[in-house]
């Protein structure tokens, strides 16, 4: 098995623990603000913790509801409660499903071409035919690399 394909297997074996908590929406008032309520940190209190002034917490609250905080302060605001920030990009579906997606779009579309060409020489193949070439072509993408996926030629 070569190593891309094993660290592509690997990674979404790993990311599907992920997946229930991708689905979980934030907190209306974010995450800073829920975990200071349900310690009985007043803004004051988190604020001293912090090192900084009230307004700045009142701020940093803002900003995670408008998800324009920054992860450092993000994780600030975490080690003054006790927590930590947990971070990650998590696929909507797996990975090797989203290169095979890629694989097909690339493979319909050199097909269109070279199905375009055969038909103006009047050398057209059939729908069975058609559809084995297509699968042979989107596995022929998928075994070579996948940053050529990637590239828009």
């Amino acid at each position: 098995m070569k190593f891309q394909n094993l660290l592509l297997k690997q990674m979404d074996g790993k990311l599907e623990l992920w997946n229930g908590v991708s689905q979980q929406l934030s907190p209306a008032k974010g995450w800073v603000n829920l975990i200071r309520t349900c310690l009985g940190l007043s803004s004051y209190k988190l604020a001293k913790l912090m090192g900084v002034n009230q307004a700045r917490v009142m701020k940093i609250e803002k900003s995670e509801q408008s998800s324009a905080i920054t992860l450092k302060t993000l994780e600030r605001a975490a080690e003054a409660m006790n927590c930590c920030v947990v971070y990650g990009i998590v696929p909507k579906t797996t990975l090797k499903n989203i290169l095979e997606k890629r694989a097909k779009q690339i493979a319909a579309k050199r097909m269109s071409h070279a199905s375009y060409s055969m038909g103006l020489e009047a050398q057209s193949v059939d729908k069975e035919k058609n559809q084995e070439q297509f699968d042979e072509l989107v596995q022929e993408l998928l075994s070579g690399s996948a940053k050529k996926l990637w590239d828009d030629k």
